[in-house]
């Protein structure tokens, strides 16, 4: 069909304030990977920089020399990858059970989860489980508190439910028990949701705030995004520098650490991320269609 020339204008005028809300977001992310990369010297001449003249590696340099930064990496990699290879466990494995209709009490059982998902225990009385289970100051204080919810209980439970009763049949005149039915069937077929929610989960691990705000009084075990919060105030003190470091014989401005740091702290989700779209895409779909 022939566009009309109030059609044209519409969609030059709406391809326009898209394309300057693009730019309007992504201008933050481009002037912070700028600062970050700019050379202290230039910084210290001028401080609002688009395209800096000479780059440099300095704060980077310095922020990987430090033993806490890269300590509070390694704590928020052991966070990303061990809470959410548990989660989908004990998330995918509950979901599972609570799907199948022959399960005990399975009414009783899908009304607590959901109450779960409307009712919390607040701070007070989840910081004394932990504190009785003796986790405080642990990783673990990190990963079990959010080990799973029931809203992600029930999107997992909505796709097993699609999945045909008659292919766990199957498998059981095969001799599979209920482990086997699970991992060999149930698992593979579930591979794109539970792709989606173990990104969900890792990204929520990887961001640990909160939890380690309440749980963890040891400053040498800090996530990396407790590490940034402290960096606001003074990163130099954050990072166990002292406030006159020079690099390159010049003290290292502080918004370039600060910078730096936000990249170190973005870059990984936004590497994992392009790798796991093809099943995300199919993933966020959980429970929307019935088979």
């Amino acid at each position: 069909m022939q566009q009309t020339w109030k059609d044209r204008v519409f969609n030059s005028l709406n391809i326009t304030f898209l394309l300057v809300l693009s730019l309007v977001c992504l201008f933050p992310f481009y002037y912070i990977t700028v600062v970050s990369f700019t050379d202290p010297t230039e910084y210290y001449q001028k401080p609002f920089i688009l395209f800096p003249e000479k780059w440099s590696l300095g704060a980077y340099k310095y922020l990987m020399s430090t033993g806490s930064f890269v300590k509070s990496i390694e704590i928020s990699t052991v966070l990303a990858t061990l809470g959410t290879i548990l989660s989908l466990i004990v998330s995918s494995g509950l979901a599972y059970a609570v799907s199948r209709r022959r399960l005990r009490f399975r009414r009783t059982l899908m009304l607590l989860i959901f109450l779960t998902t409307i009712l919390q225990a607040g701070m007070i009385p989840s910081y004394m489980v932990v504190k009785g289970l003796g986790m405080l100051n642990s990783v673990w204080a990190m990963i079990i508190p959010a080990l799973t919810g029931g809203w992600y209980i029930l999107l997992m439970k909505g796709f097993f439910d699609s999945i045909p009763d008659s292919l766990e049949e199957a498998a059981r005149i095969d001799g599979c028990n209920e482990l086997g039915v699970f991992f060999r069937i149930i698992i593979p077929l579930s591979l794109p949701a539970l792709v989606a929610f173990g990104l969900f989960f890792a990204v929520g691990y990887w961001n640990t705030f909160f939890n380690a705000v309440i749980y963890i009084n040891d400053h040498t075990k800090w996530p990396l995004q407790v590490l940034l919060q402290q960096m606001l105030i003074d990163p130099m003190t954050a990072v166990g520098g002292a406030s006159t470091q020079i690099v390159s014989e010049v003290r290292m401005p502080s918004e370039t650490l600060k910078m730096a740091a936000v990249i170190i702290a973005t870059v990984p989700i936004m590497i994992v991320y392009p790798f796991l779209q093809k099943h995300f895409a199919k993933g966020a779909m959980v429970g929307s269609i019935k088979g």
